[in-house]
């Protein structure tokens, strides 16, 4: 799981990309605001900031640098861009394979012992 952290004037913003089930959730002060799968390149998020003004997350792979890049745009205006690099991407992907195998040899000791 990739996690993109921003503190956008009072609201706390959260992007947390999972690049092993495609699963993108967005928070805002702790609160999911957005959901979906996706295997693709890129991807958006449209939210409505505390202070009534729009603002989206636009999430895309660099295939040249193999960066996971996080742009936020608050009414249209770029207001930052988060990256994350091909080591703490594999870093994450290890992560979750080690946890589907723990998984997977829990549930075959379970079998075995009932």
């Amino acid at each position: 799981m990739v996690t993109f952290k921003y503190d956008l004037n009072q609201d706390n913003i959260e992007l947390q990309a999972s690049n092993w089930s495609g699963l993108e959730q967005m928070y805002i002060n702790g609160k999911r605001v957005s959901s979906k799968l996706n295997f693709g390149q890129h991807s958006e998020h449209n939210l409505v900031l505390n202070d009534g003004k729009r603002a989206q997350l636009r999430l895309l792979l660099d295939p040249a640098t193999e960066q996971l890049i996080c742009r936020i745009y608050k009414q249209n205006h770029l207001v930052t861009s988060l990256k994350q690099g091909k080591k703490e991407l594999y870093r994450s992907r290890q992560l979750t394979q080690q946890g589907i195998l723990a998984l997977g040899l829990l549930i075959v000791l379970l079998l075995t012992l009932s």
